[in-house]
Parts: C-alpha cells; sequence; structure tokens
C-alpha cells in the first residue's frame, strides 16, 4: 500500500494498492497533525475494505516530504517506510529561514553600503540570491503574516476566505489568523492576553552573514550595516525595527510536541530513502542541504543514521537519472528493504532490523545528467554541491533546528576579519545582549516528549507575552 496521489500507473500497473485524502495536502492544510489523523483514517478505511496491508509506504515531495518525516516522527507505525523527495525535515524550520529573506532584503535595500549580487548570495547562503526574491521562494516566510497577503500563494489566507472574515488589527481583530501557529492553536495554546497562539519565531543575536564575513566576502562596514537593519516581524508578521523575540513555551511545546522533526520519536527505526533533483542553482526552495540536516539530527538523537539513504540527479536528467527513473527505482528498492524486514523473525529491535535488511543496491549516490550512478560522494560534490540558508550562513549548526539561540556576549575572538575599536562597540551596540552561542542547545531545545500525542481543545493557556529584543 502507498499512500500517494492514487491516479498513478507506475504504481497500480504494478499491483500497488495507493490511496490518498486531500487534507494529506499541505496546500489545502499545512498542519502535520491533521495530516497524520487524515492518514490514520485513510488506512483505517482501506483495512476496513481490503484488509491489512503488508506494509504502508509514505510518497511525496516537498510538503509531502515534511509529512512523511512528520509522521513516522510522531505517530510511529503508520508508515513503515517513508520516501520523501524534495524533501524537508519539518515545515516550521523552512518557514524560519524563508522568513529571513524579506529582513534581508529590507535591510540591502536601506543599506548605505553597497552590495553585489554574490555578496547577498554569501549572506543569504542559498545557492543563489534570487532565492530571496522570487514568490516561489520567498513568500514561504509569509507563513507567520496574520491577515491577507500580497501575494495569495504559499503562506497568508487563501484566497479563497472572504476579506470579511480575515483578521485585520483594526477592522476585525478576531478575523482569522492565517499564521502558522493559529493554523496549529490546538496544539500552541493561546495568549492569555492577546487571545492569538502565540509565536515559535525568533532571531534575536542572529548575525546575519557572519560567515561571509569571515570569509572576507564581506566588509565589517556591510556586516555591521546588515545587522543594524535587520530588523524582524511582530505578532502580525509586520516589520519592526528590532529583533523577533519568541514566546518561550511556544518554543518548549515546538520540540516536545514534533513540530520540529528531532530525529526521535519513530523516524529512527523506519527506512527512509530521500531523494531529489539538484535545484540549489535556481530560484527554488527545494534545496539539497535539506536532506543532510535531516540526517545530522538523526545522528545527534540516535548516534548514526544507517536507515536514511540519500539519491539525488539533474532536474533534466535523462535515461537512469531522470526523476521518473530515479523515483521507480527508490519505489522498487523500497519495497524489497519492507520485504526483507517482513521476512525477518529474529528477535532483535526494530532499528537493527532496518540496518541490517537494507539491499546492498541501496548506499548514497548521485546521478549525472546522462544517468551514470556514481557513489563517490565526493563526484556528486562536485557534481551538485551543497549550500545552505541564512540561519546556517549566521553560524548554525546542520542540523538547522534552533528556534532560539542561548545567547554569549560578544568577542573578538569570534571573527576572522579585524574590527576597529569603534566598530567593535557599535556591534556590542547591535546585539547588547549578546549573540548566538551555537556551541550550546537552543532555548527549551528538547526532544519529542512522546509520541501519539493528541490534542484536545483546550482552554486558553498561560504563556510569556510576545515582545522584541535588539
Amino acid at each position: 500500500m502507498v499512500l500517494a496521489a492514487p491516479l498513478n500507473d507506475a504504481w497500480l500497473s504494478l499491483g500497488y494498492a495507493v490511496a490518498a485524502s486531500t487534507l494529506n495536502i499541505f496546500n489545502n492544510n499545512c498542519n502535520d497533525v491533521i495530516s497524520a489523523e487524515t492518514t490514520m483514517m485513510v488506512k483505517e478505511h482501506f483495512i476496513e475494505e481490503f484488509g491489512a496491508p503488508r506494509y504502508t509506504i509514505g510518497w511525496g515531495g516537498s510538503g509531502g516530504s515534511m509529512q512523511q518525516h512528520l509522521i513516522a516522527h510522531n505517530y510511529p507505525g503508520l508508515l513503515d517506510g517513508i520516501t520523501p523527495s524534495s524533501s524537508f525535515s519539518d515545515a516550521l524550520i523552512l518557514t524560519i529561514t524563508a522568513s529571513d529573506c524579506a529582513l534581508l532584503n529590507r535591510a540591502f535595500n536601506a543599506s548605505t553600503q553597497s552590495w553585489s549580487f554574490d555578496q547577498k548570495t554569501a549572506v543569504a547562503g542559498w545557492g543563489t540570491w534570487d532565492f530571496c526574491t522570487t514568490f516561489v521562494s520567498s513568500d514561504w516566510g509569509l507563513a507567520f503574516k496574520a491577515g491577507e497577503s500580497s501575494r495569495l500563494t504559499y503562506a497568508g489566507c487563501s484566497g479563497a476566505v472572504p476579506s470579511s472574515l480575515i483578521y485585520d488589527p483594526v477592522t476585525n481583530p478576531t478575523g482569522a489568523r492565517c499564521t502558522y501557529q493559529d493554523n496549529a492553536v490546538n496544539i500552541f495554546g493561546r495568549n492569555h492576553r492577546t487571545g492569538f497562539a502565540p509565536s515559535p519565531l525568533d532571531n534575536v543575536g542572529v548575525q546575519y552573514g557572519l560567515k561571509a564575513f569571515n570569509a572576507g566576502q564581506i566588509s565589517a562596514e556591510q556586516f555591521l550595516d546588515l545587522n543594524e537593519r535587520a530588523g524582524g516581524y511582530d505578532i502580525d508578521g509586520n516589520f519592526v525595527a528590532t529583533r523577533t523575540r519568541a514566546d518561550r513555551t511556544a518554543l518548549r511545546i515546538a520540540y516536545s510536541t514534533g513540530r520540529v522533526d528531532t530525529g526521535s520519536g519513530g523516524l529512527g527505526s523506519v527506512p527512509i530513502i530521500d531523494f531529489r533533483t539538484y535545484r540549489d542553482d535556481i530560484a527554488d526552495p527545494h534545496d539539497s542541504i535539506r536532506s543532510y540536516s535531516t540526517r545530522a539530527r538523526l545522528i545527534a538523537t540516535n548516534g548514526n543514521a544507517d536507515n536514511q539513504v540519500i539519491l539525488i540527479g539533474s532536474r533534466v536528467g535523462t535515461g537512469a537519472g531522470s526523476a521518473a527513473a530515479v523515483a521507480a527505482t527508490v519505489l522498487r528498492l523500497m519495497d524489497q528493504w519492507l520485504d526483507n524486514i517482513a521476512n525477518d523473525s529474529s528477535d532483535i529491535s526494530d532499528a537493527a532490523k532496518v540496518v541490517r535488511n537494507k539491499p546492498p543496491e541501496l548506499v548514497d549516490a548521485c546521478y549525472t545528467i546522462i544517468g551514470q550512478k556514481m557513489t563517490d560522494q565526493s563526484i556528486c560534490r562536485q557534481l551538485y554541491p551543497l549550500h545552505g540558508n541564512p540561519r546556517l550562513a549566521a553560524g548554525g549548526p546542520l542540523t538547522n533546528d534552533v528556534l532560539k539561540c542561548e545567547l554569549k556576549p560578544v568577542n573578538r575572538r569570534d571573527y576572522a576579519q579585524p574590527l576597529m575599536d569603534a566598530q567593535f562597540a557599535r556591534l556590542k551596540s547591535i546585539f547588547p545582549h549578546g549573540v548566538c552561542d551555537y556551541s550550546r542547545r537552543g532555548v527549551e531545545q528538547q526532544l519529542l516528549k512522546d509520541t501519539w500525542l493528541s490534542y484536545p481543545l483546550h482552554a486558553d493557556d498561560e504563556h510569556e507575552d510576545e515582545g522584541h529584543d535588539d
């Protein structure tokens, strides 16, 4: 049984049963708990109609990859194997990193310094600065905007929602708030003072462009000017001059309930084949570093990522390297992997069975444009170099899972380029409470509290008041 878009001859012709629901489409509702509940009901209906499947494979790209990772993480047993393509570890981190685009763009446009395209790219971390200037990518950051969006694409309120029903701080303060957290109010609760779901968005202490500065790609004056102007968002997703401060309880909830995929829960003992076409060189949000961030989280939590295989190919690949051919290979190998596990009656852990029964053919690999499979990762890095995002370019860890960093005092030793005394004093004034200390876990950062959590509607919770720091 495959959970994916059902009208697919490639699967049906091979005898697979395929099931899906509109609520497993994140463009319809970007809430992974609703998606998990939907998966549960779809699978239950299938069993009642046709009997229990031998195993269930999760399938889907982009938003579908988020759902697979989070369902396997939070509700183990629903999916026996997952095949995320064009993958992201979760929805929250994507929206946070994308939200930095608008801040950086505003800072560049207001800057007294001259910025080249390459310098902007280095600061943003993506494969190209174009990522932050096209609606396809940058509008993901509008997931924290409460009211109507000027461009109704991937975030903000849907165009199907009448304007009269949408939140406006003056004309309709009790209207629908179309933010990531308000859409998950049953999980995040409400701030008792505002009535809004509290936000986990934060950029206090984030030194935008830190790696570019230390590498000599931007000057000290550019580094300072950028961080002076970056600012943040208020609770409605509007620009403000000060940095955004997350609600501490929202941070705890985001980690403990599994809105951030921590690599724990069921994710460490489920087969994962992560495959994608390389899109880092164009303005596209599906950048390849995301697969390796998931891997880093698995390793940080479980000591290894032996249950995950990463495959990558060219977006214009042919032959065995075409998107359709790679997808067919992934399905065949996942089926073989799960079949091996199902036939393994030994008394060892599920995680050990997953590793022991992985087909020998399943190793990290990439495909050339003509379809040649390469397993030498040094060659793969030359063909498909990894990049990053604004938080990684600010010194964040590869796990890319810190919602709010712990702070440390500004220290000259952290900078490879010289700072004059006046510049160093200016830097300290930009970050009066300190800068991110990524050698420590983030504020309230923790593993998943437990799997199979439920979220009944509850009374308003006590939360810290929203606020903003420099």
